[in-house]
Formats: C-alpha cells, structure tokens, sequence
C-alpha cells in the first residue's frame, strides 16, 4: 500500500522543526535563560488556582484517549473548543483529519473548513476506505515544547496536562516550530502561545473538556489515570491502542483506539 500523502495542514499551523534546527535554537538561548525551564514559573500560579477550587492536583493524572471507528467527522467538537476557548478564526485547538484511501492504495488527507468546520463534498467513486481522526495537543510527558521554552513559559502541571503562563510568554515561537504535532499557534489577540488545555478551568472544577461533552458519538474519551476505576482506564486495560509518532521518545498521554497504519 502505498503512503502517498497529499495533507494539507489546518489553518496557519507551523512545519515542525527537526532536530538540528532545534538544537541551533537552543544554541542561541542565553544560558540563564535555559536554567528558568528546569523550575516552571507557572506552577506557582496554577497551584494557587487549584487550591482556590479545593482542587488538588497531585491525586489526579488527566489522559485522553480517541477511538477513531466511532468519530463521524461533525466536527461538534471543533465548534465546541472554539465557543469555549475564544479560539481565533483561522486556527485550531482540535481539528479533525479527513483520510481517504483509493483503490490503488494512495492516501490523501484534509480538514474541515475554518470557517464553519464543515468538509468539502468529494468524489467517491474511487476510494476504498475512509475515516476521520481528531488531533489536539498530545500532553507528552517529554513534551518537546516545554523543553525549548526560553523562559519556562510552557510547563507540566502535577496532574499530567501541558499548560503555557500567558503572563510569562514572550511569544518568539520556539514552541510552534518544535512541536512534532503541529499542535501550538501563536495567538493574534494575545501575540503568545496558544493551545490545547484539555479545557484545564473545567477539569480542575469536575467538569468534562468542552469536546468532550460535545461528541455525540463519544468518540472522544477523558479520565484520570490514577482512577483504575476510570472509564479511560478500563478502555485502555481491555483495548489495543496507539499513539502518535511514538518514534519520537516524546510520551504522548493522547491514546488511539483502531487507529489506521496510515495515520501513525
């Protein structure tokens, strides 16, 4: 089969960095600054958040999880993140793929209008298979972003979710390029980083993420990893899953059920 991929990226997201165009990044960041990522500047605040919500981070791990036979590209929780995150136009937290497979084997790719996160009819007399697979932010444990951050604006919570301190980014994108995902943006309105937070202002009060709650098909599946009574942990307990470019050593926390060969 072949892997032949015509995937246009959703709206304004960056090319990944490689590995040596990271490094030179790296190379170039003052010494002291790189010393400010070891200790996150944010986790200060974010504690004072939890504590204020009677929340306590350190008895929660947060996972994702996606089954992708059950997603029938709506797009419901595209338009969901957007109402509830104040997403800019033109630019994702979430976006869902559309893949297409032929009769000959090659595989194309592509996403729902930004406007009104609806898919452009197409021709399907020649294709073979077809399915959709939502893409957010992984939560790696070895996030790559949070690694080139010059000032430690991107960070790890106690409880397992990527976050960036809007307060400290000052916005040059080291984060966008090296992202592997392509899951990050620089925000317009407020010129830092922006992306996905699995909806942190929820989950830190007991609510679901706003995607979440919308998927009519439960396609989407988020939980605690320290519940072993968690319906992501029992799913993850009875099913294979995958995750995304698990090559990469980043340890993402975004979990596949019945995820295509083409897609990894």
């Amino acid at each position: 089969m072949s892997n032949e991929t015509a995937k246009p990226a959703p709206a304004k997201r960056r090319r990944p960095l490689g590995r040596r165009q990271v490094l030179k990044m790296l190379a170039a960041t003052p010494p002291i600054l790189l010393l400010s990522n070891c200790q996150p500047i944010a986790s200060a605040d974010e504690k004072k958040k939890a504590d204020a919500n009677g929340y306590d981070w350190s008895k929660h791990h947060w996972a994702y999880a996606v089954d992708i036979s059950k997603c029938i590209g709506c797009n419901a929780c595209m338009r969901a993140c957007r109402k509830e995150n104040d997403v800019p136009a033109g630019y994702h937290r979430t976006w869902v793929e559309r893949y297409r497979i032929d009769k000959k084997g090659k595989v194309s790719v592509d996403v729902a209008a930004s406007d009104d996160h609806v898919f452009k009819p197409v021709d399907d007399k020649d294709t073979a298979t077809s399915f959709f697979v939502p893409k957010l932010c992984n939560h790696c444990s070895k996030s790559v972003c949070s690694q080139v951050c010059p000032v430690g604006a991107s960070y790890h919570t106690k409880d397992g979710v990527v976050l960036v301190d809007e307060k400290h980014c000052v916005g040059c994108g080291y984060c966008v390029q090296a992202c592997p995902y392509g899951c990050r943006f620089i925000n317009p309105k407020t010129h830092v980083a922006d992306k996905c937070t699995l909806c942190y202002h929820r989950i830190t009060k007991g609510m679901l993420p706003a995607c979440v709650q919308a998927c009519p098909r439960e396609a989407r599946v988020f939980g605690d990893l320290n519940d072993p009574k968690s319906k992501l942990n029992t799913l993850l307990k009875q099913n294979s899953h995958r995750v995304l470019r698990p090559e990469l050593g980043t340890h993402p926390e975004c979990f596949y059920f019945n995820l295509h060969s083409e897609v990894v």
